[in-house]
């Protein structure tokens, strides 16, 4: 056009710097700038709008504030574009001084306003925010605009409040696609797949036909075993629909099998795909290294490089979690130098995970030597490291690592007080126990979980105080789970409370009518206690219930290679040689005096090899 003695006029101008908005182009939208800085058009309010808007667009809002602050007039789509702007890049701070600006200087805020300042607020996670420009959108009348709603359903939803979330949904008149999968995807993150399949329910009765979002919402909602029948449901449905042609949506079919433990349907999928992105890899690699199968996770990791495929970040840190998992130190310290050589060490959320996976693997020095070496330690860093501690023994040091964070004025989370209280369990330490848990909630303000009652009990059970680990449990404030009562049990069985235990064991019963790990200790209580009727009730009351005890399962790791034994079990290619071996390592412990009197022989030892 230039070319031709064509001058742009003021409606060319915003349609290349959009162009150049879309590119993210930097070069480009500085090129068009200069030639719009020498037309008669530099000071016309559309212009210089879309200029702010192509700067935004390319990450750099100092630029965008300049050609702002310089506009001799602004309308609200100038307003709009830096509070919106601003919003996407995550500035809180500037998106309220910005809003309120405009209110100052007489600029009546519109639903772009409202959708701005809603999307800059979720950030916080802040729900009185929330409301409060809620309640302002309300006042200027915008709320019956089906945009600002439907960021409403997806800012409460993001925010944990569902019930208003939906308050707005049920507000809408006329609702879109985008409304009912902004409240579909809030269930879905919550992992609420009833919830979430009962909105899509209603969606369909509503008349709308579900796009690829929906599917990919409601499948990620399937994530645990319970839901695996939903999310087959909906795999089925997606089919007819044609949305399985989606990659996004094959990928989280991968992700989705995989989590509900049904691999091979996962890998079925994954092989019939014609091309494979890095998150299709990953979402297979994960699902092996969340199995427990290593051996498979890194033969698809080899693979992925071969067809020229770059691992990313979740690559690594899946391999990483896998190894830790299955205590496959080797193999962890290989991914530590490849993510080392790769510059995926770099990232804290890397170090964290190696370190986890090095305290797992038994090898606290590795891990202290990574904490120890980070330039940087988040609250997660200081929290992985405690826990690595408290795991392998060194409670003393977990408790010192603590209180070291506090004096460098780190706020611990709920994850730290739970790894501290673990620690002061495992050592029996009772008053610095319940000091930590005063701590949480007085001065941090923490509400315990089921998991920080838990270990109070535990601590409470093994300093043998039961009567008052009874009463802490009947005086908390929510409903203890059966990770309390088997506490408690367990704590019985040590101090051969039959009283205690039978109330504890009654309770597990109710709760997991089918779990045999109450029952059996509940049997073995009994017994230590010579009370030979009460283990024939439990086991009659085993049959009664159709319970039925699994096999516990050894694993060890030689060469690379992962074996798994079970009781009495003789399939193993070695297994001559290795219960051999078990044969006279049990003599020796006999003759040195290692094993104690009526102990029954181990079936299976671990040796690292």
């Amino acid at each position: 056009m230039k070319l031709s003695g064509l001058e742009p006029n003021n409606l060319t101008f915003p349609f290349v710097a959009k162009a150049c908005a879309k590119l993210s182009n930097l070069r480009c939208s500085q090129i068009i700038h200069t030639h719009i800085a020498k037309s008669p058009f530099r000071l016309d309010i559309f212009v210089q709008t879309t200029m702010v808007d192509m700067y935004i667009k390319c990450d750099r809002w100092d630029y965008a504030y300049k050609v702002f602050d310089r506009m001799p007039n602004r309308d609200v789509a100038a307003w709009n574009a830096m509070i919106v702007g601003f919003a996407q890049l995550g500035f809180l701070d500037r998106v309220l001084s910005l809003f309120y600006d405009m209110r100052f200087v007489g600029i009546q805020p519109d639903s772009v306003t409202i959708v701005g300042v809603s999307q800059a607020v979720l950030g916080l996670k802040n729900l009185n925010l929330v409301r409060g420009v809620h309640s302002f959108g309300i006042q200027i009348g915008v709320d019956g605009d089906v945009s600002v709603a439907n960021t409403w359903i997806a800012v409460y939803a993001k925010c944990g409040d569902l019930e208003s979330a939906e308050m707005v949904l049920d507000g809408i008149e006329v609702k879109s696609i985008v409304s009912w999968n902004a409240i579909i995807a809030g269930h879905a993150n919550f992992k609420r797949f009833r919830d979430a399949f009962d909105f899509y329910r209603r969606m369909l009765l509503d008349g709308l036909r579900p796009d690829v979002s929906t599917t990919v919402s409601l499948l990620s909602s399937c994530v645990q075993l319970e839901a695996l029948l939903y999310g087959r449901l909906m795999h089925s449905h997606g089919t007819q629909l044609g949305c399985d042609l989606d990659i996004s949506v094959i990928n989280t079919l991968i992700s989705m099998y995989s989590k509900c433990h049904d691999v091979s349907s996962a890998r079925f999928l994954f092989d019939g795909m014609f091309s494979r992105s890095c998150v299709s890899w990953t979402a297979m690699i994960s699902g092996y290294a969340e199995k427990g199968d290593m051996d498979e996770a890194m033969a698809l990791f080899y693979s992925m490089e071969r067809a020229g495929e770059k691992p990313d970040l979740v690559t690594v840190l899946s391999l990483v979690s896998g190894c830790g998992q299955t205590a496959a130190l080797e193999l962890g310290r290989w991914i530590d130098s490849y993510a080392n050589s790769k510059g995926f060490k770099e990232n804290v959320m890397v170090c964290n995970a190696m370190m986890d996976m090095y305290s797992k693997c038994g090898s606290l020095h590795d891990a202290r030597k990574l904490f120890h070496a980070m330039p940087e330690r988040t609250v997660i860093s200081w929290t992985t490291m405690i826990a690595g501690c408290a795991l392998n023994g060194e409670l003393n040091e977990a408790l010192d690592l603590f209180y070291q964070m506090i004096e460098l004025d780190l706020k611990p989370n709920h994850i730290t007080f739970l790894s501290v209280l673990q620690a002061c369990t495992h050592a029996g330490f009772l008053e610095k126990g319940w000091g930590i848990f005063n701590m949480m909630t007085r001065v941090y303000n923490i509400n315990p979980g089921l998991d920080h009652y838990s270990c109070v009990v535990d601590l409470l059970g093994r300093r043998g105080k039961l009567k008052e680990a009874l009463e802490f449990v009947q005086n908390m404030p929510i409903q203890p789970d059966a990770g309390i009562w088997g506490a408690l049990l367990s704590a019985c069985k040590i101090h051969r409370n039959v009283d205690i235990g039978k109330h504890a064991a009654h309770c597990l019963f109710e709760l997991e009518p089918q779990v045999a790990a109450p029952y059996v200790e509940m049997a073995n209580l009994y017994a230590s206690a010579g009370r030979w009727d009460g283990v024939s009730t439990v086991r009659s009351l085993m049959k009664c219930n159709k319970v039925r005890k699994s096999p516990g399962q050894s694993l060890i790791h030689v060469n690379g290679k992962n074996h798994t034994f079970t009781v009495e079990d003789r399939c193993h290619p070695e297994g001559m040689p290795i219960y051999e071996l078990l044969d006279d390592l049990t003599l020796q412990a006999k003759d040195q005096g290692c094993l104690l009197h009526g102990e029954e022989t181990p079936e299976i030892c671990f040796y690292h090899v």
